[in-house]
């Protein structure tokens, strides 16, 4: 059985590396993700709406990774091909060797310190 701090990394690679089929078959069939603009939506349409996105990808850096016997929590920052960084947290369950769900939690767009001119 992997480890699920693998699994998850192996997960975020498979964005990295634009491998549609390593992700595929790190999901469960019984999948659902979560986000504050996708309310439990099933691999399907996960793999319809999300997948695309790696394409603007260039990397992840893992800042923290924390598992709790099946559940793991990351806090990431990712780098897009434009030049544009922001950093997210992403809540896992995994079921087995598959990773049954995701809830992803948006966070700071690192692009413009807003508050960076008011000190």
């Amino acid at each position: 059985m992997k480890s699920i701090s693998n699994l998850v990394r192996q997960y975020f690679s498979a964005y990295e590396t634009k491998n549609r089929t390593m992700l595929e078959g790190l999901l469960s069939t019984n999948f659902h993700f979560t986000s504050p603009v996708d309310n439990s939506i099933n691999k399907e349409a996960y793999m319809q709406r999300c997948w695309p996105s790696c394409k603007h990808i260039d990397a992840y850096e893992i800042q923290n990774l924390l598992v709790d016997g099946n559940k793991a929590v990351i806090r990431y920052e990712c780098r897009l091909i434009s030049g544009v960084n922001f950093r997210n947290m992403e809540y896992f369950n995994v079921v087995g060797n598959k990773i049954e769900e995701i809830d992803v939690y948006f966070g700071y767009d690192l692009r413009n310190d807003l508050f960076e001119g008011e000190k």
